[in-house]
């Protein structure tokens, strides 16, 4: 229940704070459907299931919490979703969803047992900072691909896998993304520019000012045709994604590392998120320890439940929720505010799902920056937490899989250990998982 008095906050502060929140993260309203779309899921349908699995799960988390956080689907994983999943293992986006589904189950079930304590406790800090280091980079790389600032590399002459695009050899301009030019370029360019500028100037809503200008900007150039459908109104393809689940092939062994994948992303990047924004906010108790932290994992996996019954992929708590902690938020009704916002942009859907990838690229590439922190918070004086921290980091944007990079950073930790004779020094439930990894590269 919300309580202001004990928060120590006023309804005007927290308004404040939640309008400042959802301003900060009001690009994946605008994001989620360029990704998702990859995956060949409609982009109107994906945009309004994005602003109902943000909308509910925020409200969700004010009402069971107290706590000025807000939910909505996390980037990274939303790219594991389309690039990795369905576009590398080749699931269809139902069957994806499906799998979303079933990982916000197993996170709902760790949740409400003591497995979530220890899965979190068995995984070294070192490697929970290079996965969000390492997601950093693969949502990086998928904005500078959009954006057409890097292309395959075709030539069998030099070691580059990549190469830069228009402006490093005119003769690349055949290997832009469908629908790139150097206009388009152009426009990246110019956005990503001006969104650094405005997060360095620490401008509220950087992100989502810097994708409105461009979005603006595309329209005389021909790069986002409005045509006669009208911009704003009721989201009239919900129907083609809401309860699409295609159970049939979830539990096939192949799948069972990508549930994994997914449950392990969503898990940390909450709590990570928790802690950190809580801290911030003055939330923590006198140990160090969040409050009602089951409540909001709770909330967070019921969110993912919803989103992919919807259709979207894995919700997860906001770091930007700080912004609003910033702005004087302390309560509940600071998520709450942000839900109805939300809820409120579901509206802006058949507008929203126009939007170009090129508009939304530079937003890609800074998310990736944001992700970058905790790589500071990895010894790399010590070569046993390094070499698997910097697999796991390396790993995922060069093999483009979140879950590859995850797999290597478990069984190179647990491998350094053994053979390095400090085998006892890895939980037991590291290595019950690592010999999960394992298995699943011999019968896959």
């Amino acid at each position: 229940m919300l309580d202001l008095q004990c928060a120590h906050t006023t309804p005007i502060h927290e308004l404040r704070a939640g309008l400042t929140t959802f301003a900060t993260m009001a690009y994946i309203v605008a994001v989620n459907p360029l990704i998702l779309g990859d995956a060949g899921m409609p982009r109107e349908a994906v945009a309004a299931a994005t602003c109902l699995a943000a909308g509910l799960g925020s409200i969700l988390m004010g009402l069971l919490t107290n706590y000025p956080l807000a939910v909505a689907p996390g980037m990274g994983l939303n790219a594991f979703f389309a690039y990795s999943v369905v576009g590398g293992m080749g699931l269809s986006w139902e069957g994806a969803l499906a799998v979303v589904f079933v990982s916000g189950l197993v996170f709902l079930v760790l949740t409400l047992t003591d497995l979530r304590e220890a899965l979190i406790n068995a995984i070294p800090t070192s490697l929970k900072c290079a996965i969000s280091v390492g997601v950093g980079f693969f949502i990086a790389l998928v904005g500078f691909k959009n954006a057409g600032i890097v292309v395959h590399n075709p030539s069998t002459k030099t070691l580059g896998l990549v190469n830069l695009g228009y402006f490093a050899d005119p003769q690349l301009t055949q290997l832009l993304p469908f629908g790139a030019s150097p206009t388009s370029l152009g426009l990246a360019l110019f956005g990503l520019v001006l969104t650094g500028v405005l997060v360095v100037r620490q401008v509220p809503g950087a992100l989502l000012l810097g994708i409105a200008v461009s979005a603006l900007l595309a329209v005389p150039l021909g790069l986002m045709p409005l045509g006669d459908r009208p911009l704003v109104g009721l989201p009239t393809g919900l129907g083609q994604t809401a309860l699409a689940l295609d159970f049939s092939a979830v539990f096939s062994f192949g799948l069972i590392s990508v549930i994994i994948a997914f449950t392990f992303v969503d898990l940390f990047d909450t709590a990570g998120t928790l802690i950190g924004v809580s801290s911030k906010a003055g939330l923590l108790d006198t140990k160090g320890r969040l409050p009602r932290a089951r409540r909001a994992l709770l909330a967070d996996s019921l969110a993912t439940i919803f989103g992919a019954s919807v259709g979207t992929s894995t919700t997860t708590t906001y770091v930007e929720s700080a912004a609003g902690v910033a702005a004087g938020g302390r309560s509940g009704l600071t998520a709450l505010v942000v839900g109805i916002c939300f809820l409120l942009a579901l509206f802006l859907a058949p507008l929203l799902s126009l939007i170009p990838a090129v508009a939304t690229a530079p937003a890609l590439v800074i998310v990736g920056v944001f992700m970058m922190e905790p790589v500071r918070r990895i010894d790399f004086g010590n070569y046993l937490e390094a070499i698997p921290a910097f697999l796991a980091v390396a790993i995922m944007p060069w093999a483009f899989s979140i879950a590859e990079g995850i797999a290597a950073g478990v069984l190179a930790y647990v491998g350094l250990h053994l053979l390095g004779g400090r085998g006892r020094e890895v939980s037991p439930v590291l290595w019950v998982l690592a010999a999960l990894l394992l298995l699943r590269y011999f019968l896959a």
